[in-house]
Order: structure tokens, then sequence, then C-alpha cells
């Protein structure tokens, strides 16, 4: 079992314009700055995890050439018949 985040975002950006990290807390920000466009060229995300549901090593993040953010963080297995859901923080700026 996995979490996915998904996100339609502008096309022309490239993965060196994607940073991804982790927090405390088992949380995850998702960061996108297009720095060579003025207008809707920054987005962010923070998601919070329930504590040890996921394994953060596990966290994939893909962008496509249309502009789609695909992310997967795979779960650990506690709580699998859980319906706990990340908590997802969006726009921080």
């Amino acid at each position: 079992m996995q979490h996915r985040f998904s996100a339609q975002l502008c096309q022309g950006l490239s993965p060196e314009m994607v940073t991804v990290y982790a927090k405390r807390g088992s949380r995850v920000a998702v960061v996108v700055d297009a720095w060579n466009v003025e207008k809707e060229s920054h987005y962010e995300w923070e998601i919070a995890f329930q504590p040890r549901d996921v394994d953060m090593a596990s966290v994939r993040v893909q962008l496509e050439a249309d502009g789609q953010l695909m992310m997967t963080v795979r779960r650990r297995g506690f709580g699998v018949g859980s319906t706990a859901c990340p908590v997802i923080r969006e726009g921080l700026r």
C-alpha cells in the first residue's frame, strides 16, 4: 500500500525545479519553483503523515512534461486497515 499525491502544474517545468525534503514529525515538503517565469511559477506543499505510517526513504516524485507532478510514499504496514489520510497544506508562501 502507498499514499499518492498529484498536482497539475504549468507546462515547461523541469525536474531540477523540484525540491523534496523530509521534515521532523513524518512530514514531507515539496517545492516547485520556476525562477525564469513571473506568474504561476511557485508551488509549495507540506504533507503530514501519521507517525510511523510511511517509509520516508520510499518517497518518489516524478514530474511529467505536461506539468503533472506525482508523489508516492510506501506505507509501512502499521494500521493498514486504517482510514487515516495525510494532511496537506498548500501554498505556504
